[in-house]
């Protein structure tokens, strides 16, 4: 298995590291539950992935042209844009209660 931790560290010198606070609010807002040592791992990490994003957003692109697909002379295959189903709305808010100016009306549940 590749170790990817050196190719890592030789970015994670040029940024700092993100403390304790940062990482909590982060797992705060991702409903995370962490733990005190999984806090200070985290950290680590994230440096180490925000420096390599760093790098990337430095390399030179101005040569470089968009790519539509991955492989060279292939492009993306997309169907035509056009309608091809009828409007059935009325048909379905039928069986709805409630229905205004094409809108379900629904009971309210946040006070």
């Amino acid at each position: 298995m590749y170790d990817s931790a050196p190719f890592f560290l030789q970015f994670a010198n040029s940024i700092r590291l993100m403390d304790r606070d940062e990482i909590a609010a982060i797992a705060h807002l991702a409903r995370l539950e962490l733990g005190e040592a999984e806090l200070a791992a985290f950290s680590e990490s994230l440096t180490r992935i925000l420096a390599l994003v760093g790098e990337l957003d430095r390399a030179d692109t101005a040569g470089v042209a968009p790519m539509a697909h991955p492989l060279a002379g292939l492009s993306q295959g997309l169907r035509p844009d056009e309608v091809t189903e009828r409007n059935e709305r009325d048909r379905y808010q039928g069986n709805a209660p409630r229905v205004e100016a094409g809108l379900y009306i629904v009971p309210k549940v946040i006070e």
